[in-house]
């Protein structure tokens, strides 16, 4: 039995499993890949990657919440149309379902949301599988979508975003939330765009495809500065990582490719997913081995290997805890910098 399965049958006999790592003790997972003596001064010698939870089909989309003097973390598990809850002393508990699909009828593998993030508000900000939207959660009350549609066509089912300092969004949407994939009957677009959304004071949204030349669009950041978008394209026949240069408009340049895996892809579990991007312009990139550190230029200076298929990071706490969603697990690393923003 695979160590995936006998997790999910020891969580079938003993529920409190996903819930029992909530002390000081944490476990350990993986290994630290040091490629460049610059990466010493982002992780230290003694940094290790603690299990916070476990027990998940698939862990996704972390977000940082504050909330007074700590916070807390929520985290997607897709397959079970969940949003879970981390927080110090307490561990993990239930914070959302549904969370991506609302409809009555089985609806694939994947329904619940992906990619999380807060809007200027505070608010909380979901790519929704099922219901193949965006959607945003209010303050003291529902949801309300924020774009489901391209030109009167139904969205494949959005993936992950990042806010521009404007309240702009920037999202991926392929197609993996539909039951078929790619060759899902219910696809209304023929190609997988990168988006841009203005969200209007008056209640009016405008939505703008800015690309819709990469294949498998997944996760989307900006660089410091906001003058380039990194987007990752999970494809195993092309992984890799593309920047594009931002126009003063908002729209997008021509794009180049910043670093290539595909090399790894079977080597290493995984395939370029979700990202984020520190206070000096690296990239914190899941891919084939874990979470990869490059440098503004494309350049690894790093990898934090999970061993595990690794789906996306989000910074918390002061900002120089990386927490990581790979697989079954949620877990988390202290790291020397700050993640863009804080």
């Amino acid at each position: 039995m695979s160590r995936r399965y006998l997790f999910a049958f020891m969580t079938l006999l003993f529920p409190a499993i996903t819930h029992a790592q909530n002390t000081t003790n944490f476990p350990h997972l993986g290994e630290i890949v040091r490629l460049d003596p610059k990466f010493d001064a982002l992780i230290g010698k003694d940094a290790v990657m603690e299990v916070l939870g476990s027990g998940f089909e698939w862990s996704e989309g972390p977000v940082w919440v504050k909330e007074g003097d700590s916070g807390y973390v929520l985290f997607s598990d897709i397959p079970r149309n969940s949003v879970m809850k981390w927080e110090y002393g307490k561990g993990i508990s239930l914070f959302l379902k549904p969370s991506g699909y609302t409809g009555q009828v089985e609806y694939g593998g994947e329904p619940g949301c992906n990619g999380l993030m807060l809007d200027p508000l505070g608010q909380l900000v979901s790519c929704e599988h099922g219901d193949r939207r965006v959607s945003v959660l209010t303050k003291n009350g529902g949801k309300r979508t924020l774009v489901d549609n391209y030109m009167g066509k139904r969205l494949n089912s959005p993936n992950d975003g990042c806010f521009k300092s404007n309240g702009d969004l920037y999202f991926t949407d392929p197609p993996y939330g539909l039951p078929g994939n790619f060759d899902d009957p219910r696809r209304e677009l023929d190609y997988c765009g990168v988006y841009r959304l203005q969200i209007g004071k008056d209640g009016v949204n405008k939505v703008t495809l800015l690309t819709e030349e990469m294949t498998r669009p997944n996760g989307i950041a900006f660089s410091p500065d906001e003058k380039f978008l990194y987007v990752a394209q999970s494809d195993p026949k092309a992984a890799i990582w593309k920047k594009f240069p931002v126009k003063e408009d908002g729209t997008l340049g021509k794009s180049e490719v910043l670093f290539d895996t595909t090399e790894y892809v079977g080597k290493h579990k995984g395939l370029p997913d979700g990202l984020k991007v520190d206070k000096a312009g690296n990239l914190w990139a899941t891919g084939p081995g874990g979470v990869w550190v490059l440098d503004p230029s494309g350049k690894p200076l790093g990898r934090l290997d999970t061993k595990e298929a690794t789906a996306n990071c989000a910074w918390g706490d002061d900002g120089s805890t990386l927490y990581i969603t790979a697989d079954m697990y949620f877990c988390r690393i202290a790291t020397k910098t700050k993640g863009a923003g804080w």
